[in-house]
């Protein structure tokens, strides 16, 4: 941690805080990551030394306390580290109202299906298995394709094809379904503009956007 010499508490506060990935990791911790793989899959451009040593310094602060289970390690966050729950929502609302433009560095498939796995309402889904693949048209080779797959009540996304039967193939570009899933556009204008199709029978088709849904930050109003 650099200093910044102030007695300051947001100065404190910021000198454990503004390291490079760290408010993120606490982000996948309040999502309900607990698991290192699980924490890689949320920050999938930080690299597994760098986030090693974060893990570190948020234990050795306190924000954070690892555990042994089943021989795979556990990290939960601390009392001091829940106290950081308004702080990253209020991050987020601030982010979507006012920091609205995305470089194509922002556009990541892997954190966006990730992302979009662990909220979907599952309660609409089919009491089955059901496969939803999403092909991305601007990404070739791996990280094109990816596939949704709801059985029961844990969903799973996977970059490689699980080999079940698909119910429906949602066709887009990374930008869009990006824009879809934070909210700067609805399904109705994706697939109304053609920048979204979706191959499958009527009846799918029309509960895709809802299968899907949109972020939490989706509902944030936006500045005039």
């Amino acid at each position: 941690m650099t200093p910044y010499g102030q007695f300051c508490p947001v100065a404190k506060a910021m000198e454990l805080l503004d390291e490079r990935w760290t408010i993120l990791i606490v982000r996948e911790l309040l999502l309900g990551s607990r698991h290192f793989n699980e924490l890689r899959r949320g920050v999938p451009k930080m690299s597994p030394a760098l986030l090693t040593k974060r893990l570190r310094e948020l234990e050795r602060a306190g924000v954070i306390r690892r555990s042994e289970v089943g021989g795979r390690s556990v990290y939960t966050l601390t009392e001091m580290g829940e106290e950081l729950d308004p702080v990253v929502k209020s991050l987020s609302t601030w982010g979507i109202r006012w920091i609205g433009e995305l470089g194509n560095i922002d556009l990541d498939p892997h954190l966006l299906m990730w992302d979009i796995h662990r909220t979907i309402p599952i309660d609409l889904w089919p009491r089955r298995r059901t496969v939803v693949e999403f092909t991305f048209q601007d990404i070739v080779g791996k990280g094109g394709t990816w596939w949704l797959v709801v059985d029961g009540a844990d969903p799973q996304v996977c970059d490689a094809n699980p080999g079940y039967d698909v119910d429906a193939r949602v066709v887009t570009d990374l930008r869009t379904l990006t824009q879809v899933w934070r909210g700067d556009i609805d399904w109705r204008t994706g697939l109304g503009e053609d920048r979204i199709t979706v191959l499958a029978p009527t009846e799918i088709r029309r509960q895709i956007p809802d299968w899907v849904g949109q972020s939490t930050s989706a509902a944030i109003p936006r500045p005039a």
